[in-house]
């Protein structure tokens, strides 16, 4: 049983796992915030468009 309990304090498998999900999550946040600033930045540049048109 001790060996047993050895190996799943050994195993890291799962905290790789974790790892990898924390990057795509941080990854995912940059893409929102880039894509909100550039939508708000198109927003301002075809308002000014329609204004002068």
């Amino acid at each position: 049983m001790k060996a047993v309990f050895k190996n799943f304090a050994k195993d890291e498998s799962g905290a790789t796992a974790i790892e990898y999900g924390l990057i795509a999550a941080g990854i995912s946040v940059a893409i929102v915030v880039v894509v909100g600033q550039v939508g708000s930045a198109l927003t301002g540049t075809f308002t000014t468009v329609k204004d002068k048109l």
